[in-house]
């Protein structure tokens, strides 16, 4: 009779973690093509197209990965504290944002040295930044990349939805870093106020359209919330635009 293995439990996050070297695989494969057709030939622009859709999805797929990760980690209660600007902080989640919508602007922001060229830059995009000079300068003390994955996903969700415009808010209040994002969009009824968090529920459309637009972003956020000791709020009615209010203690 074979022996039983001290341990037959596969971790979800050691699966999630091996997926990270072919998908850097598949990155590094790609890119050699785009930018070495020196060494591996010249690229019709179709093909250069088809090139540049597997980078975004594999940025995307890049992403969630690390998300899937970063949720494990606080399940399991670590917190990898540091000192952070809160204009590092934004300026990084908008240039994950745009670098799978329009690569051009991301690379503007990356350029961009001040606060002011930074919403004129943004604005054509329907993009609004509301921030005073005393928060954009801050620096405050916390889990930087859980702090980042909740911004991004509200960010990213709120473009998702938008009609016209976000607004991305963010201020210093009673030793917590609080962030608004708002969008114009379809709004959210009161009675899907609580199922909007569930996993892969995303209001409005049917379960399998929002399994297909992995629905997981702000279930995530309020996980990462809760491990964090934070707050979130939502604001919002049917055709009324929606509005996320998150309070993280720093």
């Amino acid at each position: 009779m074979s022996k039983k293995l001290p341990d037959q439990t596969i971790k979800t996050e050691l699966l999630i973690h091996d997926l990270k070297v072919p998908i850097s695989v598949i990155d590094a494969g790609a890119k050699s093509l785009l930018n070495r057709q020196d060494s591996y030939g010249p690229l019709t622009e179709k093909q250069v197209k088809v090139l540049k859709r597997i980078l975004r999805n594999t940025l995307t797929t890049q992403r969630l990965v690390n998300d899937a990760l970063e949720l494990g980690r606080s399940r399991e209660g670590v917190m990898i504290t540091s000192d952070f600007l809160v204009s590092s902080l934004v300026i990084s989640v908008l240039m994950e944002v745009f670098d799978l919508s329009n690569a051009n602007i991301s690379d503007i922001i990356r350029q961009i040295e001040s606060y002011e060229e930074l919403c004129q830059c943004v604005h054509s995009s329907g993009l609004i930044l509301c921030f005073n000079r005393e928060t954009w300068q801050t620096t405050v003390h916390q889990d930087e990349a859980k702090v980042r994955q909740i911004l991004r996903n509200l960010v990213t969700n709120a473009f998702k939805h938008r009609a016209n415009w976000i607004e991305i808010a963010g201020c210093i209040e009673q030793q917590c870093l609080v962030f608004r994002v708002k969008d114009d969009g379809k709004g959210i009824p009161p009675v899907d106020h609580q199922r909007i968090f569930q996993t892969y529920f995303s209001g409005g459309v049917p379960i399998d359209s929002a399994i297909r637009s992995h629905g997981l972003g702000l279930a995530g956020v309020m996980v990462l919330l809760r491990d964090m000791g934070g707050e979130l709020i939502l604001e919002s009615d049917d055709g009324k635009g929606a509005e996320f209010i998150v309070k993280i203690p720093i």
